[in-house]
């Protein structure tokens, strides 16, 4: 059978009608920490500085941390806090988690191959430019 297909999952954490933390943080800290820059990390990801500003905002107040901070000189930007980068690691472990317990649940219920959304990405996407070892997954 020459179907293919790729499973996508939607997972975020809220608290009642507040979303707190979701793939769309994680890839905006990724561009932040890529960039130096909110401004720059909301234009890249083709969304405006206050909808980035707010998002970090409300996400910052429902875990009671600062996922940002400004740089010793504010000209030169800003950069994930500590808990910043715990929070989206976290969240990216938990998510590859459950991905890979979705793709192997998939693979034995369906006929054909299964692979999981970011794996898929990577095939396709050339290397990251970044010597960090940012995911080829995230923009």
């Amino acid at each position: 059978m020459s179907l293919k297909t790729t499973i996508r999952l939607h997972l975020w954490l809220e608290t009642g009608d507040t979303m707190v933390f979701g793939m769309g943080r994680v890839q905006l800290l990724d561009m932040i920490e890529r960039l130096g820059s909110l401004r720059k990390a909301a234009s890249a990801m083709g969304m405006s500085y206050r909808a980035a500003w707010c998002k970090l905002r409300a996400t910052e107040q429902a875990l009671g941390v600062k996922l940002v901070e400004a740089q010793e000189h504010k000209r030169d930007g800003v950069r994930l806090t500590a808990q910043g980068q715990v929070f989206r690691e976290m969240f990216r472990r938990w998510f590859d988690e459950v991905e890979n317990c979705a793709l192997t649940k998939a693979e034995g219920l369906f006929p054909w191959p299964v692979a999981g959304f970011f794996e898929e990405r990577e095939r396709e996407a050339p290397p990251p430019s970044s010597p960090r070892g940012l995911s080829a997954a995230m923009p």
